[in-house]
């Protein structure tokens, strides 16, 4: 895990060196989905991030979360700061860190806490790549697309 984060982190700081943007500006708003790996199972997630500031994204996300012994199914909500203005990383790049807060439900329902660390590469104006590591009341990574509009 250790190794994930850091090459993670390496990459996405290393784009700095070239020029500022947001990639999400204030009022736009993207789809996010993809796949991962948890330690309640393979979940599969959709969500959308809503910028209300140049900066600062918030937004749902649903999760349907595959097991070997059951399903289960999580609605988070979750905010996140996008460092590209500060960092001056290129808008085709986006690096971001961030909270959620949702629930988890299974056998019962229990609640859902954490922090995120992520990016994103975008090969076209609309279209992206992104990856998520995220810690709390569980661990989670994500890979998936992501699409403006």
């Amino acid at each position: 895990m250790k190794k994930r984060f850091l090459t993670m982190a390496l990459l996405l700081i290393s784009a700095a060196v070239f020029a500022q943007s947001a990639p999400l500006a204030q009022g736009e708003k993207q789809l996010n989905f993809g796949l991962g790996e948890s330690n309640h199972g393979l979940p599969l997630y959709i969500g959308a991030d809503f910028a209300f500031h140049n900066d600062w994204t918030a937004g749902p996300v649903l999760k349907l979360i595959l097991d070997d012994d059951d399903s289960k199914f999580a609605a988070i909500g979750r905010v996140d700061y996008h460092w590209n203005r500060l960092m001056e990383i290129p808008s085709n790049w986006d690096f971001y860190l961030g909270a959620n807060l949702g629930v988890l439900s299974g056998d019962g329902v229990d609640l859902n806490l954490g922090l995120q660390i992520g990016g994103r590469y975008y090969w076209s104006d609309r279209w992206g790549v992104n990856l998520e590591i995220g810690g709390g009341t569980g661990f989670d990574t994500a890979v998936g697309l992501s699409m403006k509009f």
